[in-house]
């Protein structure tokens, strides 16, 4: 990735997620207890038990997961800002120019950017100090909580660069969850309750006005604020026609949709000519 920006997500989903299936524990444990064998690996079972039941949650989508998570476990967001600036003087020691874009993940807050770019840049700093290079680098935030779109100009303070998590942005302003809504989403397309599927589609009238007003605010406070659009619509023609007309900067998607999400961005341009494209770009 010589000569490019590569953008870092700090972690996002929740704890639990990491550690073993509750289910699976529990029964190993109550059999180990029912046995009366293996008391090392039973106790061991008890602590893990103890820590999941601790993590739980009704709602994890909702719960402890993003920024909370750096917050409430600072050290964990620490060890990552470490790892990728220490990656990045690394590879700036051969001589290659770096980029990194530390992004922090579901910011609904501005004191909640304030302080996780507080830690990112002190602990950045202090890599660059230790190793006695100079590697740029930026800290921006994923904008996929509602509320953040609509407070983005007092965001923009605190941040260098947008993305919009499109799929979560998507969950939020539906109240869809991701993972259920193959429930009742057929029906819905056969009654024609809603034209497409909203999280293959962007929703250009509820979720797309949402991105625009972010926009727009941002780049009230930032007139040159780099946007861009993370999540599976950033490889969907019409989504990526969108987010031109809206004068984002980049669309991110799965490698595989990568040539259709070019070949969309050139249709775009060439429908909707940008002039301002590459001036706002340079001087993000």
């Amino acid at each position: 990735m010589a000569q490019y920006p590569v953008t870092i997500r700090l972690l996002d989903p929740p704890l639990h997620e990491f550690l073993p299936k509750y289910k699976e524990v529990l029964e190993d444990y109550t059999r180990l207890d029912a046995l009366g064998i293996n008391p090392s690996r039973h106790q061991e079972l008890g602590v893990i038990k103890a820590r999941l039941e601790a993590l739980a949650e009704a709602n994890p989508m909702l719960g402890h997961r993003g920024c909370r998570l750096g917050i409430t476990f600072p050290e964990i967001y620490e060890m990552q800002v470490r790892a990728i600036m220490e990656a990045a003087c690394e590879v700036g020691r051969r001589g290659l120019r770096v980029e990194p874009e530390i992004m922090i993940p579901l910011t609904g807050t501005v004191a909640e950017m304030k302080l996780t770019r507080e830690m990112t840049v002190r602990v950045a700093e202090q890599v660059l100090t230790e190793t006695g290079l100079k590697v740029p680098y930026s800290v921006g935030t994923m904008i996929e909580v509602p509320r953040a779109a609509l407070v983005a100009d007092k965001i923009a303070e605190h941040a260098d660069f947008f993305s919009f998590g499109t799929n979560d942005l998507t969950q939020m302003t539906f109240g869809y969850s991701r993972d259920d809504i193959g429930k009742f989403l057929p029906f819905y397309l056969e009654k024609k309750l809603l034209p497409f599927d909203p999280f293959a589609v962007l929703d250009q009238e509820g979720v797309g006005e949402l991105i625009r007003i972010g926009i727009e605010r941002g780049r009230k406070t930032v007139r040159h604020l780099k946007v861009g659009i993370c999540g599976e619509h950033g490889g969907d023609p019409s989504s990526v026609e969108f987010c031109h007309r809206v004068g984002m900067d980049y669309v991110s998607c799965s490698p595989f949709m990568v040539p259709i999400a070019w070949l969309a961005a050139a249709q775009a341009q060439i429908k909707e000519p940008r002039r301002d494209k590459a001036d706002r770009t340079r001087r993000s």
